[in-house]
């Protein structure tokens, strides 16, 4: 495997817009969203009086099929989805960001023998065609993220006798296609890092050695906006890689959440969602990005080296 890929992995949430990308979904169908968020934290209690457990990470995407059926949302498809992605308002630098960080490997001459590149990921427990709608997704090489179903693949069962008892009741499930949580973000960095994302043949779960997996740790960066990424914070800085955290300028609580996460040793540096030239955040990246590249350039000199044999000489 050439490794020669760099992963710059992001969240999107107050990482890349402020706020959450549901937003324009309540604007457009004049719905409060404090009050819905409201609803969203207090299901985990009511369910679990029920004796249900419910994840609390993605229990809003069964509240949007609920509101979708009881006609607050009508209409509410994938393709209105995608399209309230146009609708989202990036922090400062995006998605010239994604370009010039692309860019800054690609056009250097130095590199171009390794065919080292740049390739940006997002991984989201939002959702994933309001991803798709935005400015972003012609940056991105793979979007990770929440996803509905509109028509449910019907059974062919036989519809048969059954006993009195087992009659069904009036309620009945509704259908979530995939959902990704703040845990299971780490299947994605994997899926990256062995590079089952782009061969099928590949099972994320599949024993592959360090050596020919695609993206190796130590080339991802990962940037996100707090303490709920920890577990894909985790996983990325413990093997190699690097890690970054943002919080909105002028933000007292958010700062504060972020260096608390430079003092736990989660991320190695913290900056404001402010992606313009010549930020911190701006110059860190880039700055990262140019290391990995030199050190797999030099990587790669050095394989070269070790392999060629001495050239015949006269005697």
């Amino acid at each position: 495997m050439d490794q020669n890929v760099i992963a710059i992995i992001w969240d999107f949430d107050k990482t890349l817009i402020d706020g959450y990308m549901q937003k324009p979904i309540f604007e457009a169908y004049h719905v409060d969203e404090n009050a819905f968020w409201q609803e969203v934290n207090s299901l985990p209690m009511e369910y679990r009086k029920q004796g249900i457990r419910v994840n609390r990470d993605t229990i809003y995407l069964n509240h949007f099929i609920t509101c979708v059926q009881q006609g607050i949302f009508p209409g509410l498809n994938n393709a209105r989805l995608r399209e309230f992605g146009s609708r989202l308002n990036f922090y400062p630098g995006v998605p010239e960001i994604f370009r010039e960080l692309e860019e800054a490997v690609s056009k250097n001459e130095k590199y171009k023998p390794f065919n080292i590149a740049v390739e940006h990921y997002i991984v989201s427990t939002g959702l994933a065609e309001v991803i798709r709608g935005s400015i972003v997704n012609d940056y991105v090489r793979g979007i990770w993220g929440c996803e509905f179903i509109e028509k449910p693949i019907k059974s062919a069962l036989e519809i048969r006798e059954y006993e009195k008892d087992a009659e069904p009741c009036e309620s009945v499930i509704s259908q979530i296609a995939y959902a990704i949580d703040n845990t299971s973000k780490t299947r994605a960095i994997f899926e990256i890092n062995k590079g089952s994302n782009l061969f099928e043949e590949i099972d994320v779960n599949s024993r592959i050695a360090p050596e020919n997996r695609r993206v190796p740790f130590e080339n991802m960066i990962y940037i996100a906006d707090g303490p709920s990424d920890v577990p894909a914070f985790s996983v990325i800085k413990s093997n190699g890689g690097k890690t970054f955290a943002v919080y909105p300028k002028g933000d007292q609580e958010a700062f504060k959440q972020v260096n608390q996460l430079i003092a736990d040793g989660r991320i190695d540096m913290l900056g404001e969602a402010d992606y313009s030239k010549d930020t911190t955040t701006y110059l860190w990246l880039k700055n990262q990005v140019l290391c990995i590249a030199d050190r797999i350039y030099e990587k790669k000199r050095e394989q070269i080296s070790k392999s060629a044999s001495k050239a015949p000489r006269h005697l």
